[in-house]
């Protein structure tokens, strides 16, 4: 997508430029920063070395949910990980049978390890943000509201972050039109979607 500097930086393709064994000396712990590890035509082969090394591994960047297969899902699932990252940027794109199917294959059973970003104010309605966030709640994962130029999103688009990524509101409040500053903008009517 155009708001992603990602591959303007790194390339449009994503490729082994190493093997762990050349870089890791039995750290407990494995950060990934590549944007899509799942993109990479040798990710199986990336996977069976992260499982290998039984290190608590931190797919801290969006694997996209469309690339899942089973033979991936059950190479994941042999991974010790602190938490998968998968995104929902495009409000055009459901997401929804992409994401069931992960449901299916993972043997991730806390939620809070399912963490989903969305991307919001880029092309999308509050209706459409809040569908995304609603749809991934219900099927277990945790969503991750991500503003694209905060300082010029709408106060409805920014209560609606800190409504999700607050967690404690976000699973006290079980509706954004609950969360109190959301119905203090609702109920003022014009004002939902001005600056405050």
């Amino acid at each position: 997508m155009p708001f992603c500097i990602v591959s303007g930086k790194e390339g449009r393709h994503s490729v082994k430029t190493a093997d762990l064994s050349e870089f890791w000396s039995g750290q407990r712990e494995i950060k990934l920063m590549d944007a899509n590890l799942l993109a990479c035509p040798d990710h199986g082969e990336l996977l069976v070395q992260l499982a290998e090394s039984r290190a608590c591994v931190d797919f801290s960047q969006g694997l996209d949910i469309r690339l899942i297969t089973p033979d991936n899902a059950a190479l994941l699932n042999k991974v010790r990980t602190k938490a998968v990252h998968f995104a929902w940027d495009n409000p055009d794109m459901d997401l929804t049978p992409y994401f069931r199917r992960f449901l299916e294959l993972t043997s991730i059973k806390n939620f809070r390890k399912r963490k989903v970003y969305v991307l919001t104010n880029y092309g999308s309605t509050h209706e459409q943000d809040l569908y995304r966030v609603n749809t991934l709640r219900a099927m277990g994962y945790d969503p991750y509201v991500m503003v694209y130029e905060r300082p010029t999103a709408p106060a409805i688009t920014r209560h609606l972050q800190r409504w999700v990524n607050n967690k404690r509101i976000f699973h006290t409040v079980a509706s954004f039109a609950d969360y109190a500053p959301a119905q203090k903008l609702i109920e003022g009517g014009g004002t939902a979607f001005g600056s405050t």
